[in-house]
């Protein structure tokens, strides 16, 4: 099974494709860290470093992913309809209509669905079916699926018309009553250094930063990751967090506190245990951060990619 990868970041979704026996043929992002990563983990792809709508040629696969930027979507974000990478899924659309592969998955962030965003959840919806797809998208959390941390993100997965098959959306694996217990910190980095300097955001807690509780417990699932080291949440070696006032927080006693390393934002995200930062020319503490927050978490795209039925490929 051949897979090519669009808006690929440093390979979360396709670390979730290989996990299914898929061989992602072709990859793209704009970021040159991003490929370093990928590459230092996945050797064999194509990754082209360039703006997706300078690759006038795709190479034929069974299955076309795509995560395209969420900054116009993002609760972290803008949140502005009108930004400029709100329309990036019509490139995606573009190669989907050149590859017809058998199916596409994409995946973005939840606040694409909100009720300013609806005409371009219901255009790509259109977009996608016009191309010769039965389309469905649901939001998935991520901790429902062996990741430890709460991620709410959308996923539209479409099956070409010609294919007699019906797509379902995998039910939750992970929780309360479920075939395994919730991924927690503790799991996930547990058997990391507590201070390993070098590799966390190390600048203070700003007034915004200390405006709501960034820290969960080590036996508790971790707040979002996010692409921005100085909004990282906080390590669970770190001191409780208690409110002042509205908007005000503080640590509940003294001691040392920080943000999550880069290292550590990527177990919690579901990369594997030996995944590689390679140190490059662009390797900066804080690209390494955003290359980790940014990406899709494995096990949640694998087990999205694993729900559509083998009899079609």
């Amino acid at each position: 099974m051949k897979a090519v990868s669009l808006f690929t970041g440093c390979g979360g979704s396709d670390a979730g494709l290989a996990a299914t026996g898929f061989e992602v043929v072709m990859a793209n992002d704009i970021l040159p860290y991003a490929r370093d990563v990928y590459l230092a983990n996945h050797a064999e792809t194509d990754y082209q470093v360039k703006d997706i709508t300078k690759v006038e040629h795709f190479p034929k696969a069974d299955l076309l992913a795509g995560c395209y930027p969420c900054q116009g979507f993002s609760q972290g974000g803008l949140r502005n309809p009108d930004h400029k990478y709100n329309t990036l899924y019509k490139e995606f659309a573009r190669a989907l209509n050149q590859i017809k592969p058998k199916a596409f998955i994409v995946e973005n962030v939840s606040g694409m669905v909100r009720k300013n965003f609806a005409h371009l959840v219901e255009d790509q919806i259109k977009i996608f079916t016009e191309a010769g797809y039965k389309v469905k998208f649901e939001v998935l959390n991520a901790a429902d699926f062996g990741v430890a941390q709460e991620r709410r993100r959308i996923l539209i997965v479409g099956i070409r018309d010609d294919i007699d098959v019906e797509y379902h959306f995998p039910t939750p694996t992970h929780g309360e009553g479920k075939e395994h217990p919730k991924v927690t910190i503790r799991d996930a980095i547990g058997d990391l250094p507590e201070w390993p300097e070098g590799e966390f955001y190390a600048r203070d807690f700003h007034w915004y930063y200390m405006s709501r509780d960034r820290r969960n417990g080590w036996d508790e699932t971790s707040r979002t990751i996010v692409a921005n080291p100085r909004h990282m949440p906080l390590h669970p070696m770190s001191p409780k967090m208690v409110k002042v006032e509205h908007n005000v927080w503080k640590f509940e006693t003294e001691g040392r506190a920080r943000r999550f390393t880069y290292r550590e934002a990527a177990r919690i995200q579901g990369f594997a245990k030996d995944f590689v930062f390679p140190e490059t020319a662009v390797a900066s503490l804080d690209m390494k951060y955003k290359v980790a927050g940014n990406a899709v978490p494995p096990p949640l795209f694998e087990a999205v990619a694993r729900n559509i039925p083998n009899n079609i490929w």
